[in-house]
């Protein structure tokens, strides 16, 4: 089966969520356009991911103004559902295109915040979502844990098996493993990371998954920032996120990009085929697999 997908590099609008989303809506249309079947979008689109962010806190120290840009950001996050989830499902149905989006979630009974990445059908509306099981370093402050309940999945669709990980998730090697546990075809990979060493991660993930693998990141600049946020960045740099987005085959090779210093759609087109084809060579789950030797369960508390 031939599958069209794009990886979308972009800017949200800082920390706007229906602006975001009428961002997101237009880069949709343009994907559809092109004959996209499928997005994807950054670790944290929507609202923006916080970069450089400190939120007034320090080991023993929380400030009042900290505690105020936690509940801006807050109101700017998602909430499951929502009418913003309704809009997101109509995008999809109207343009006939599947989508999976990096959202920070809020949980408006607790109050905490969950780096998540949602899924979504142009036929069945929302799917489900993957809640970032560790957030990375600092993140920790803003970010819970996820539950894992119900979130380490792939979802069986008509393009294709759809699952993966948010950012250094892809360095948890029985989360990863989870995921190939079911058999994905086309594994996500949302992330912050903007480092030159992460496309090569992805295509580790290609070889040891055989599976298509979609790297995606936000592009974007010191000025993307609003007049507000401009105290935070206590540097001189321009470009405070590269992106270093990615499509690679089950084979490790790039099909399109790494895409640097911009804003983008990637696109290719995807033989599922390549998937079972591979698997001659490397079957983790299959004829590379030794269940007589290692045993690996995943809790479903």
């Amino acid at each position: 089966m031939q599958v069209k997908v794009g990886v979308v590099q972009a800017t949200p609008v800082f920390f706007d969520s229906a602006k975001t989303i009428d961002k997101l809506e237009a880069l949709a249309i343009d994907g559809a356009s092109k004959g996209c079947q499928f997005l994807l979008f950054p670790e944290s689109f929507i609202p923006g991911y916080p970069r450089k962010f400190t939120f007034g806190a320090s080991i023993g120290l929380r400030t009042n103004a900290g505690r105020e840009l936690y509940k801006t950001y807050w109101q700017n996050s998602l909430q499951l559902p929502s009418p913003e989830l309704a809009r997101l499902e109509h995008i999809a149905r109207d343009n006939n295109v599947y989508l999976a989006i990096g959202i920070t979630e809020r949980d408006t009974l607790s109050g905490s915040l969950y780096c998540t990445l949602i899924y979504i059908s142009p036929i069945d509306g929302y799917l489900g979502k993957h809640q970032k099981i560790k957030p990375t370093g600092v993140e920790r402050l803003v970010w819970a844990d996820g539950t894992g309940k119900h979130s380490l999945g792939v979802f069986d669709t008509a393009i294709g098996r759809l699952g993966g990980l948010i950012c250094w998730e892809n360095y948890m090697p029985l989360a990863r493993m989870r995921i190939y546990q079911q058999a994905p075809q086309i594994y996500l990979a949302p992330t912050a990371d903007a480092r030159a060493s992460w496309p090569s991660t992805l295509q580790h993930i290609a070889c040891e998954g055989r599976c298509f693998v979609l790297g995606c990141n936000q592009f974007f600049t010191r000025s993307d920032y609003p007049e507000a946020y401009q105290e935070f960045l206590t540097d001189d740099d321009t470009i405070l996120c590269r992106g270093g987005s990615a499509i690679v085959s089950p084979q490790g090779e790039f099909m399109a990009g790494p895409l640097w210093d911009e804003e983008g759609i990637l696109m290719a087109e995807l033989d599922l085929d390549e998937v079972l084809k591979s698997k001659l060579d490397f079957d983790v789950i299959g004829h590379y697999s030794r269940p007589d030797l290692f045993d690996f369960k995943t809790s479903t508390l």
